[in-house]
């Protein structure tokens, strides 16, 4: 009972950290929809499908808001399923502060960085324009090249026909979403007090080539604490960078939390989850083959 309660008690601490910056996304997001909804859909008509290269840039800033807005605006059919990728394979979490406060892995997080930007970058770029025209459109979802299918509007109005006020709609969804991250930080916090860090460690250290695998299924899991216990393995020496890479590749924060919680479609819910995993876990296995031919 100690132990569930200690859990329960970090699980509302850590989310409740979130909800300043989740009200404040929300909140740009419902000003967006509301005040440049037919601006943003003159621009995605012209260059939509290019979406993934600003995306990746504005995805490996330092904290997972951007990835729950980049989830919002797919459910929304704002942005493409390449755009999306992009900035769930950019997203690092908490990992490049924890970085950024050791100047012994400066390098390494400047390699890092680089590698999950142009990852993503082609990542997004493939699906927009060499698979757009073999994955189903049902699947694919979000935005598919005509501004005329897009709904980026939310209506404000009350009732009686009056416009209620944007931060209305941003406290609604942000107290939404609060319950649903809490609900997953409370799971995975109890699971890793019940097993251990060292028996992740341990788990870990037996897979040898397939470490990737299982730690871009780590990063899948909607929490901060995801990306910081990736980033304390990798420092303590019981993961590789390759896997490192994978996991925080997957490790979008919220973002599949909050899509969802948002895109209605558990289909396309259900494959952009594989994809992303799936997207981690190549390019560490990619980059374990690369250090093994070079050092071979």
């Amino acid at each position: 009972m100690e132990l569930f309660l200690d859990v329960l008690g970090e699980s509302l601490v850590d989310t409740a950290k979130m909800l300043p910056f989740l009200f404040l996304a929300y909140l740009f997001i419902e000003y967006v929809e509301h005040r440049h909804g037919e601006k943003i859909e003159a621009v995605l008509e012209r260059s939509g499908r290019w979406g993934a290269i600003p995306a990746s840039l504005l995805g490996c800033v330092p904290q997972c808001g951007f990835s729950a807005i980049a989830s919002n605006f797919y459910a929304s059919r704002v942005i493409s399923l390449g755009t999306l990728i992009a900035v769930f394979l950019a997203t690092s979490d908490e990992a490049v502060p924890l970085l950024i406060s050791m100047p012994a892995y400066w390098d390494k997080l400047v390699l890092l960085m680089v590698i999950k930007v142009l990852y993503a970058i082609a990542v997004g770029l493939v699906l927009d324009f060499v698979l757009r025209g073999i994955l189903p459109k049902s699947l694919r979802g979000g935005y598919t090249g005509s501004a005329d299918e897009i709904d980026c509007h939310e209506t404000h109005d009350d009732e009686e026909g009056h416009e209620r006020p944007i931060w209305q709609a941003a406290l609604r969804h942000t107290l939404e979403i609060f319950v649903f991250i809490f609900g997953f930080s409370l799971l995975f916090g109890l699971i890793v007090e019940g097993v251990g860090e060292d028996v992740f460690a341990d788990v870990l250290g037996q897979m040898g080539f397939f470490q990737p695998v299982f730690s871009a299924l780590v990063g899948l899991i909607p929490n901060c604490a995801a990306s910081v216990l990736l980033t304390q393995l990798y420092v303590e020496g019981a993961l590789r960078f390759s896997s490192l890479v994978a996991g925080l590749c997957t490790g979008a924060g919220v973002g599949l939390a909050v899509l969802w919680r948002a895109n209605p479609s558990w289909k396309q819910n259900l494959f952009i989850t594989g994809l992303t995993w799936a997207s981690g876990a190549a390019v560490g296995v990619g980059i374990q083959l690369v250090v093994a031919l070079l050092v071979g």
